[in-house]
C-alpha cells in the first residue's frame, strides 16, 4: 500500500500545481491582459499546453487515486470526495493531506508482517 500512497501523492501535488497555474496565472493573463500584449499570450500558451498537460495527468491521477481507494478499501464517499477535489485549485492538496493521513494511520493498525528468513 505504501507504493500506491506514493504514486498517488506524487499525481496528486503534479495534478494539483498544474491546476493552480492554470487556474490562478494562466487563465486571468488570456482573458484581462490587453490583446495582443506578451502578458496575454502567455497566457494563451499556459492555458493551452498546461491545460491539456493537466487534463491528461488528471487521467493518471484519477487512476492512481483509484487504485490506493481499492487497495485502503476507502468506502464510496471518501473515495468521491478525493476524485473531486483534484478538480478544485488548493482543495487539491488538502484532499491529498487528508488521503495520506488516512493511509498512514491504517498502515500503523497493520500489524508488522513477519521477517522473511533466508
Amino acid at each position: 500500500m505504501k507504493t500506491a500512497l506514493l504514486r498517488y501523492r506524487v499525481m496528486a501535488n503534479v495534478v494539483g500545481v498544474l491546476l493552480v497555474v492554470l487556474i490562478l496565472v494562466g487563465v486571468p493573463l488570456k482573458y484581462l491582459a490587453e490583446e495582443g500584449t506578451r502578458p496575454q499570450s502567455t497566457g494563451e500558451w499556459i492555458t493551452q499546453y498546461l491545460g491539456v498537460a493537466h487534463g491528461w495527468l488528471y487521467m493518471i491521477f484519477l487512476v492512481m487515486a483509484f487504485l490506493l481507494s481499492r487497495r485502503a478499501r476507502w468506502d464510496l464517499g471518501f473515495t468521491i470526495t478525493t476524485l473531486l477535489c483534484g478538480t478544485v485549485p488548493l482543495l487539491s492538496f488538502w484532499a491529498e493531506h487528508r488521503a495520506t493521513r488516512q493511509v498512514r494511520a491504517q498502515l500503523a493498525d497493520e500489524p508488522d508482517a513477519a521477517p522473511l528468513r533466508s
